[in-house]
């Protein structure tokens, strides 16, 4: 098993340019249509077609769906389990557990608010044979277990951890309880995509792994001082409960009031890109 942390910030003695590590997205999997226009069309269009994904534990589908003009896959992910006790095979357990399809679209909606989006595809929720679940814009390529496992670095490493830098300060934010190697795609050019919140947004008024703090996109940080409780409240409505909100808006201020100090202790050009 790979170690998802150590993981996601690797700094290469030896650049191995490959360019050929995966299927490279085609112009299908990204038309010139809107965020706007694909939440239209995820919510709209026929599905004509289904098939189960190769990966994950939250019976996943990967639906085909056309409006006659765009066909294209989506994925659908309809777990909605919330448990007074769960045990894991690890022998670990977790009170009050909740793997939700919510926990996507409220990811999403927050998302939109700081400008994170852009590191991720865009989740609606949709009914599909008589069941709920979220369904997200599906992208091709690698994800982060291939790359380890086949050992293939990124061409180009600062670009590679200031992608990677932003999506820890996300995951702190929302609190993923399940982050690893698999919700991490690749895509052409190493643009990094992070999808599947399903187990986020659990309601401690603390970061889950302060560590993974390091630097912090600039713009990021601005949104997130900006950030107010009420528009997350209407944003993320009705995904999130007023006790998730309030926890989301708790580790806000940790983030905010962590970077803040290393500014002042190592200068803003350290901490800030």
């Amino acid at each position: 098993m790979f170690n998802f942390r150590q993981s996601w910030i690797r700094l290469p003695l030896v650049i191995l340019l490959c360019c050929c590590y995966c299927r490279p997205l085609t112009a299908d999997d990204a038309p010139s249509l809107t965020k706007e226009q694909i939440k239209q069309f995820l919510l709209t269009a026929k599905i004509i077609g289904s098939r189960p994904a190769k990966k994950g534990v939250t019976d996943t589908k990967r639906l085909t769906l056309s409006d006659g003009t765009t066909t294209h896959d989506a994925s659908f992910q309809p777990i909605n389990e919330h448990t007074a006790v769960k045990k894991f095979a690890s022998g670990t357990s977790e009170i009050n557990f909740v793997d939700s399809y919510k926990y996507n679209i409220a990811a999403y909606n927050l998302a939109e608010l700081i400008g994170f989006d852009d590191m991720m595809p865009v989740y609606v929720e949709r009914k599909w044979q008589g069941t709920t679940g979220s369904l997200s814009w599906w992208l091709s390529g690698i994800d982060e277990a291939e790359r380890v496992a086949k050992k293939i670095e990124p061409p180009d490493p600062d670009v590679w951890n200031k992608q990677m830098y932003k999506i820890r300060v996300f995951d702190e934010l929302v609190y993923d309880n399940d982050p690893n190697l698999t919700n991490v795609l690749i895509g052409p050019d190493w643009k990094i995509w992070r999808i599947d919140y399903s187990r986020a947004f659990r309601t401690f008024h603390a970061l889950k792994d302060p560590k993974d703090l390091v630097r912090c996109d600039h713009q990021l940080l601005e949104r997130l001082k900006a950030l107010q409780e009420s528009d997350v409240a209407e944003k993320t409505k009705p995904y999130l409960s007023k006790d998730e909100v309030k926890a989301v808006m708790a580790r806000r201020d940790i983030i905010v009031d962590f970077f803040q100090k290393q500014i002042a202790q190592k200068g803003e050009k350290e901490v800030l890109y």
